[in-house]
């Protein structure tokens, strides 16, 4: 097991919602340089992090193998989170969205195995498994991704599986499942769905909902995401991971939970669903328990209370 302290890192996509955080925690005993084009990052974000030199920004797209070969030179570590991250999205610009998501991971591994990097770990994500009837999710099952997003997310596995064995490029694939937390941007009209909610209810306006709100999510707090980041990248396991709490909470649930947190009481109200989402979610996590000594630290009672506060300021 290593510490992840006193090494240099890389973040790409570190002005994101789950990049920055990143960022905020590894700058504090290592060497951190941050890579985003700000297409989807904000740099309020990582603002403070820059001003008070805990972190290098480097202003840069991922599709810009050039650069990438320069910023990994004698790097440690690369967390690469950047993506263009959103189902709908893709759905409505499949190329802009593979330009990003497939040929920016493909230089990521390129300019890793170039530079000798000790550990590359990969954001992938649970759009994966599509939706398949079958819970919880394992990480053997056949995926059945739904959207380019999810065959963008799945080739990059794929090619973190080709580097590992034929390059000798140890990298970590960890499919997230609906990361929420403080931080993430309400405002996009592809925001998730949580800071979403929060944001209206606190302005007294009522959650949109596609579907009926029976459709279940495996929920995962920030810091939970954060910890598994730390733990991928500190011991030697390779392979494609699930991150998540391993329970499941219908949004119905989820808006009722949230009228509590937030003392706004507005019904929601109920939209058509939107395509490329998928029904149910829950992740089997005793992979990462097992083999990156992963441990979900926060419910989600703990989570949203957190993140409502921090909405709330």
């Amino acid at each position: 097991m290593i510490d992840m302290k006193n090494k240099t890192i890389v973040i790409t996509g570190g002005a994101g919602f789950i990049g920055s955080n990143l960022a905020r925690d590894l700058s504090k005993d290592n060497q951190v340089s941050v890579v985003d084009n700000l297409s989807t990052g904000r740099l309020e974000n990582i603002q403070d992090l820059i001003e008070n030199q805990q972190i290098n920004f480097i202003k840069g797209s991922i599709t810009d193998l050039d650069l990438l070969q320069q910023t990994f030179n004698e790097i440690d570590y690369v967390f690469h989170q950047a993506a263009i991250p959103s189902v709908p999205r893709s759905v409505n610009d499949p190329l802009s969205s593979h330009h990003a998501n497939v040929t920016g991971t493909l230089n990521v591994f390129l300019a890793a195995r170039d530079n000798q990097i000790k550990k590359v770990v990969y954001a992938s994500s649970s759009s994966v498994y599509g939706d398949t009837p079958t819970l919880p999710k394992k990480e053997d099952m056949n995926p059945s991704p739904l959207s380019p997003y999810a065959v963008g997310k799945l080739t990059g596995e794929y090619y973190a599986q080709v580097f590992s064995t034929v390059y000798d490029l140890p990298v970590a694939s960890l499919r997230y499942f609906n990361v929420y937390g403080p931080g993430q941007d309400p405002l996009s009209e592809y925001a998730a769905v949580i800071p979403k909610f929060i944001t209206l209810m606190l302005n007294n306006k009522p959650p949109i909902v596609f579907g009926d709100g029976a459709q279940t999510r495996d929920f995962t707090f920030i810091k939970d995401v954060i910890q598994a980041n730390k733990k991928a990248a500190e011991c030697k396991a390779t392979g494609v991971f699930n991150i998540a709490c391993g329970t499941r909470i219908s949004i119905n649930d989820l808006v009722s939970l949230l009228s509590d947190e937030t003392q706004k009481h507005t019904k929601p109200i109920f939209e058509d669903p939107r395509p490329g989402d998928i029904l149910h979610s829950l992740a089997d996590i005793s992979k990462a328990k097992q083999q990156l000594n992963y441990q979900p630290h926060y419910s989600m009672k703990q989570g949203l209370q957190e993140t409502v506060q921090w909405f709330q300021q």
